[in-house]
């Protein structure tokens, strides 16, 4: 065999080789997005997160805020721009504005700081997937950097709408 055939026959090979590692790669992504898609987030997408494992899925707290009383009951925060929440929003939350706004994340601070800091918190926006969210993050970061240690995220994947209200799961208007 002659020098340019093997030099053709390992870049061949490479090639192949190559390409079979890119067509699984896109059949793992494929998988994770349909994953995704279909609402089901999982610890492992939320480890990139502030919030790493600190979430509740809208079907498990659907059920926690129909059995909760009491001490026991989470004081659910909005932390979505207020068109929404008056629109629709989980029974009982409180709105202080958006948290990516510098007035919203201050009213929310101001408000939280007369809150013990056992308090069961979960905030929630929607207003957009989730990934994309302005307002999650900030709103988590503060109520964690104040010292609250029961701060959990409702995992709204694509939006309050797709993910909680065309669920069926209860809403105030």
């Amino acid at each position: 065999m002659t020098a340019n055939r093997r030099q053709h026959l390992s870049r061949h090979t490479a090639a192949a080789r190559w390409r079979r590692g890119l067509a699984t790669l896109a059949a793992v992504a494929m998988l994770a997005a349909a994953s995704a898609c279909g609402g089901e987030a999982t610890s492992a997408a939320s480890a990139g997160e502030p919030w790493g494992t600190n979430t509740v899925m809208p079907a498990d707290f659907a059920k926690e805020l129909a059995g909760a009383a009491g001490q026991d009951k989470p004081i659910v925060v909005c932390t979505a721009p207020a068109f929404l929440y008056r629109v629709a929003h989980i029974p009982g939350a409180v709105l202080h504005g958006p948290a990516s706004d510098p007035s919203g994340l201050s009213s929310l601070t101001t408000w939280a700081q007369t809150l013990p800091r056992t308090t069961s918190l979960v905030i929630y926006c929607g207003c957009c997937p989730m990934r994309d969210c302005p307002n999650l993050r900030p709103a988590y970061a503060a109520l964690k950097g104040l010292g609250f240690t029961r701060v959990r995220v409702l995992l709204l994947a694509d939006s309050f709408r797709a993910d909680w209200i065309e669920r069926g799961y209860p809403i105030e208007r």
